[in-house]
C-alpha cells in the first residue's frame, strides 16, 4: 500500500491546528536556543570592542532579506515540508527538482538530529553551572576513516555526565512532541514563558544597572574602516546570523497551520522584528554591567558558557546565578523541542511525495502526526549525543547552505521567471534585491568559514552518497533520469 492511501487518498492528514500566535512561538522558539547567552564574548572578540553590536544589527538585516525570500516561497507554496517543496517546484517537479529536494530530505535526515544533539549538549554543558562534573569526560575514542580523493574524515566520541543529560533532554523532546499539534501548541505557549522571562530579566537588570562609560568604552579607531574592521565585522555578522536562524521553521509546519497564505509571512517576518530587537537589547544590557574587555577575555574559554549566570551573580548574589542558569537551560529546551517539531515534517513530506524512503509517510492513527518521523530523528539525536560535534556541525552546515539556503534564494528569482503566472499571496518587498543580497551573504558565509576546505570533505561525503541513492532508487523503479520525469504528488511505490 502507498503513503497516499496509507493516508487516505485525496484527504488532507495533518491537522491545521496552529494560528498566527502560535507560529510566531514557534519559529521563536527555535530561533532563541543556548546560542545568543553564549555567543556575546565570540561577537566582542571578533570585532575587539563595543562596536560589535553592528554584527546583531547588520545579521538581522542579513535575516530579514533572506526571510522575504521565505515568506513569498512559503505564502506560494504551504505544504508541510518547507524547503522540500520549494526546491521542487522551482526547478522542476519531475527532473531536477526532484534531485534537489530529495538531496534536501536527505541531508535534513542527518544534519537536523545532529543539531538537536548538539542543542541537547549545549544545554548539558550550561547545566554543569550547577555541577561542575557534568562535562568532565569519562570515555574518548577518535574516529577516522580514509575515503578514496577526499581525504581522512575524523571524529571524536565521548561519553560523559553531560552526555547522559543530552539523551534524557532528546527523550523528553520526543515524548512532549509524541501528540496532536493542538497540545503541542499549548507547550510552545508554556515554554515560551520560561523563553521571555530569561531575556526580560537579563534586559532589566542590564538596563537599571547600565553604565554608558563601560557600555560605550570604544578603543581608538574602533571605527576606522580598514581591513581589520571589516573582517571583524564579518565574523561577528556570521556567529549573529547563526543565532538567527530558525525563522524558517514555520514553513516545515505551513500545512498545520490556519490560513498559511496570511500567517507563514507574517509569522516569519514578525519573529525575525521582535528576535532582533530582543538580541540587539540584551547584547547592550550586558556590555552596559559588564566591561567589553572582561567578555572578550573569556571568548575562547569554557567560563564563556556562563557569562549571563555571571553577570546576574555579581548583581543580585548566587542565587540570581542558579535562577538565570535554570531559564537558559529552559529556553535550550525549548529551542530543541521546536527544532525536532518542525523538522520531523520533512522526511514526512517527501515520502508523502513519494520522493523518500515511504515509512516516514506513516501517520499516528488518533493523533495525526509523523511519528515514524520524529522517532526516527529523536534516535539519531541520541546517536550523536555521542560525538563531539563541532566539526561535524559545522560541516552538515556548509551542504545546508548550498541545498536549501543558496538555492532557495537564487530559486526564488528562477520561479518569478519560469512561472510568472503562479498565486503568490506575498510578494517580497523591492525584489529582487532582498534575494540578491541573501545570496551574495550565504556564498560569503560558506567560502569564509575557517577551515572551509577541511569541512567540504563530510559535506561531499553525505551529498555523493545522497546522489548514489536517488540514482539506484530511480534505475530500480525506472524513473528520471533512467525513465519518464515524475508527476509529482505520485504515490510512493515498493522500495
Amino acid at each position: 500500500m502507498s503513503a497516499i492511501e496509507q493516508n487516505g487518498a485525496g484527504a488532507r492528514p495533518l491537522i491545521r491546528g496552529m494560528g498566527l500566535g502560535s507560529a510566531v512561538l514557534m519559529n521563536v522558539l527555535d530561533m532563541i536556543g543556548v546560542g545568543p547567552f553564549v555567543t556575546i564574548p565570540l561577537i566582542i572578540g571578533a570585532m575587539q570592542g563595543p562596536q560589535a553590536m553592528l554584527g546583531w544589527i547588520f545579521g538581522a538585516l542579513f535575516a530579514v532579506c533572506d526571510g522575504l525570500v521565505i515568506s513569498e516561497l512559503g505564502a506560494a507554496m504551504p505544504q508541510a515540508g518547507g524547503s522540500y517543496n520549494f526546491l521542487k517546484e522551482i526547478y522542476g517537479p519531475g527532473k531536477f527538482g526532484r534531485l534537489f529536494s530529495f538531496l534536501f530530505v536527505w541531508q535534513v535526515t542527518f544534519s537536523a538530529p545532529l543539531s538537536v544533539a548538539s542543542g541537547c549538549l549545549g544545554l548539558a554543558s550550561y547545566a554543569s553551572y550547577f555541577y561542575k562534573p557534568l562535562t568532565q569526560q569519562i570515555a574518548v575514542h577518535q574516529l577516522q576513516a580514509h575515503v578514496p580523493f577526499l581525504g581522512t574524515l575524523q571524529a571524536t566520541a565521548n561519553f560523559s555526565l553531560g552526555t547522559l543529560v543530552a539523551i534524557g533532554t532528546v527523550c523528553l523532546a520526543v515524548f512532549l512532541l509524541y501528540r496532536r499539534i493542538t497540545d503541542i501548541a499549548w507547550f510552545s505557549r508554556l515554554l515560551a514563558v520560561g523563553v521571555f522571562a530569561a531575556l526580560a530579566w537579563i534586559i532589566f537588570t542590564g538596563l537599571t544597572h547600565f553604565d554608558r562609560h563601560i557600555a560605550f568604552s570604544f578603543p581608538p579607531d574602533a571605527f576606522r574602516l580598514t581591513p581589520a574592521f571589516f573582517t571583524g565585522l564579518g565574523s561577528a555578522m556570521l556567529v549573529a546570523s547563526y543565532d538567527y536562524w530558525g525563522y524558517y521553521n514555520i514553513c516545515f509546519l505551513s500545512e498545520e497551520v490556519r490560513e498559511p497564505e496570511k500567517n507563514v509571512p507574517r509569522a516569519v517576518m514578525i519573529s525575525i522584528a521582535l528576535v532582533a530587537v530582543l538580541y540587539i537589547m540584551m547584547n547592550v544590557s550586558v556590555l552596559g554591567v559588564v566591561p567589553w574587555q572582561e567578555l572578550m577575555s573569556t571568548a575562547h574559554a569554557p567560563t564563556r558558557f556562563f557569562v549571563m549566570s555571571a553577570m546576574m551573580e555579581r548583581v543580585y548574589g548566587a542565587w540570581a546565578g542558579y535562577a538565570i542558569t535554570v531559564l537558559i537551560v529552559w529556553t535550550a529546551f525549548a529551542s530543541v523541542f521546536s527544532l525536532l517539531l518542525g523538522y520531523s515534517r520533512v522526511p514526512y513530506a517527501a515520502a508523502l511525495d513519494g520522493n523518500y524512503f515511504r515509512f516516514f509517510a506513516r501517520l499516528h492513527k488518533e493523533h495525526r502526526f509523523p511519528f515514524v518521523s520524529l522517532l526516527v530523528l529523536g534516535a539519531l539525536a541520541i546517536a550523536f549525543c555521542f560525538l563531539s560535534l563541532a566539526d561535524v556541525i559545522a560541516a552538515l552546515a556548509v551542504i545546508r547552505i548550498m541545498l536549501q539556503f543558496l538555492l532557495q534564494s537564487v530559486g526564488v528569482i528562477v520561479l518569478r521567471l519560469r512561472r510568472p503566472e503562479m498565486p503568490r499571496p506575498f510578494r517580497m518587498w523591492l525584489y529582487p534585491l532582498p534575494a540578491l543580497i541573501a545570496s551574495a551573504g550565504f556564498l560569503y558565509i560558506l567560502f569564509s568559514r575557517p577551515g572551509f576546505a577541511r569541512e567540504i570533505r563530510y559535506a561531499l561525503v553525505l551529498l555523493i552518497s545522497g546522489l548514489v541513492i536517488f540514482f539506484v532508487r530511480a534505475l530500480l523503479r525506472r524513473e528520471w533520469p533512467f525513465g519518464p520525469p515524475v508527476i509529482s504528488g505520485t504515490a510512493a511505490r515498493t522500495e
